[in-house]
């Protein structure tokens, strides 16, 4: 039987209801593997122990009552450090920061409490939430539970490392470039980055900051598919003053069965190199499902021109982000701009350029975004789910050094740049579409691999189903040893 600490929150909630096991007492088993093990991978980095034990207390006296708060009540878990909790600090792993203690939960946060979550810590990020490593000057490093040598993932690293190692019950992150997609790659466990927009940001921001960033959004980590639909459900939906008269209603899958489906299978392209050993996993997922009946084309594309595709996407991502950025360093990009070659597309281009932008510039942009929404609804008229890797290897080695612009991973026996990979973060982001990483097995050396499932717009319980179907007739989250 799966050991408690390794079971899907859903799983978890249903044993909670059962009298099978206490809501503090599944609290403690989670605090003690934390004191034991995150020591080593740095995962977790703050705890608030008493008042989730409060929290629990109250949980079990409810059960005892016969009132369940929701579907995961009583569940133990962790959230990204950008979200605010009350009482808690909310740095971004930005040093000025540190001090900053957040007044309100986020809506996220309150909601995810409606769904019945004790919520025990706050899991670690890399400076401004901008690198597929997590590390900063204020928490330190965050290591993968299956080689403590190698990144975990960014942003949302320490979410993924901690529910990979049974550290928490399920974990809520942030994705604007992979940082959900990413992490649950990297650690082998699922994410899910949504529709943009149906699952409102609001406290998940640095401090000043009250508007949701273009691209940017919210979604759930967890060890099983099944977590991420009702995480998903828990927290979407309209806020603020939407909430007066918007509803969302997301439509339950019309297909159920993996023979129901025809997707298209996307393992290489330009912009992007893929390493062979996560590759070859990727193509044998796929033929075992072409096995069980899914109808595989691996000539479609959902865009014509992804090159192009990619610089829509790096232009509108970095003029999002360029809102970070404070107004000396912001000068500096744009004196590189007005100096650089109208011909030169290298990425260090691209960022001046693009937070440097006019508005009217932007609107351009905007305006060749929607004409690859488009493209990309045309084809879902003929197909059903696009399949992708998540990056261009499985988890690298840490690697600290200089700008992140400049460091490269090893791929294919040589080495490419960490931006490359950026790609496939932007194939469905940049369009605003559902994204679902599963973790579909291991390279030959060992590693997690994930496969990232696409869908049409609003389309996100159908993408978490085809994981689930992947879950249920591969197999999906393995425990990395080491961690019983």
């Amino acid at each position: 039987m799966t050991p408690l600490h390794y079971q899907t929150a859903t799983a978890l909630a249903k044993q909670i209801r059962g009298g099978k096991i206490g809501c503090l007492e599944i609290l403690e088993i989670f605090l003690e593997r934390t004191t034991r093990h995150n020591p080593t991978l740095n995962a977790i980095i703050v705890l608030e122990e008493d008042k989730a034990r409060t929290r629990a207390r109250e949980a079990d006296s409810a059960v005892a009552r016969g009132e369940v708060w929701g579907p995961l009540h009583g569940v133990p878990m962790t959230i990204k450090e950008s979200f605010n909790v009350a009482g808690t600090p909310t740095t971004w792993g930005v040093p000025d920061h540190k001090d900053n203690i957040a007044a309100e939960d986020a809506l996220s946060v309150t909601r995810m409490k409606a769904a019945g979550v004790t919520l025990f810590g706050k899991t670690n990020v890399p400076l401004l939430l901008g690198d597929w490593q997590s590390f900063n000057t204020i928490y330190g490093t965050t290591n993968n539970p299956w080689d403590v040598t190698r990144s975990p993932g960014g942003s949302s690293g320490g979410s993924a490392a901690a529910l990979a190692a049974g550290l928490t019950g399920i974990d809520t992150g942030s994705d604007i470039g992979a940082s959900i997609r990413n992490p649950a790659h990297y650690c082998g466990v699922f994410g899910h980055k949504p529709t943009y927009g149906i699952l409102p940001p609001t406290g998940q921001s640095l401090p000043g900051n009250n508007t949701a960033p273009d691209l940017g959004v919210i979604g759930p980590l967890a060890r099983g598919a099944d977590d991420l639909e009702v995480a998903t459900l828990a927290m979407a939906g309209s806020g603020g003053r939407d909430a007066a008269g918007w509803d969302l209603n997301l439509g339950k899958p019309a297909k159920t069965a993996l023979k129901d489906f025809k997707v298209a299978l996307v393992l290489e392209d330009q912009n992007c190199a893929i390493d062979g050993e996560y590759a070859d996993q990727l193509q044998a997922t796929v033929e075992r499902l072409a096995a069980l009946g899914v109808q595989v084309d691996d000539k479609a594309r959902p865009v014509a021109n992804s090159k192009r595709a990619h610089l829509v996407y790096l232009m509108l991502l970095r003029a999002a982000t360029g809102a970070r950025l404070e107004n000396d360093v912001i000068a500096a990009h744009r004196a590189r701009a007005e100096a650089s070659d109208a011909d030169d597309l290298s990425y260090k281009t691209i960022v001046d350029r693009a937070v440097t932008m006019s508005h009217k510039e932007w609107l351009s942009w905007n305006e060749e975004r929607e004409l690859l929404c488009r493209e990309w609804a045309g084809f879902f008229e003929d197909y059903d789910l696009v399949l992708t890797p998540m990056a261009a290897s499985a988890a690298f080695p840490h690697n600290q050094v200089g700008d992140r612009a400049d460091r490269t991973i090893p791929v294919n026996n040589g080495h490419q740049s960490t931006l490359n990979q950026m790609f496939w973060a932007g194939y469905p982001s940049v369009v605003f579409l559902p994204g679902t990483c599963a973790p579909v097995g291991f390279t030959r050396s060992g590693l997690p691999c994930g496969l990232q499932i696409i869908g049409p717009h609003l389309s996100d319980l159908t993408t978490i189903h085809f994981a689930r179907l992947i879950e249920q007739n591969l197999g999906g989250f393995v425990a990395p040893e080491g961690y019983s």
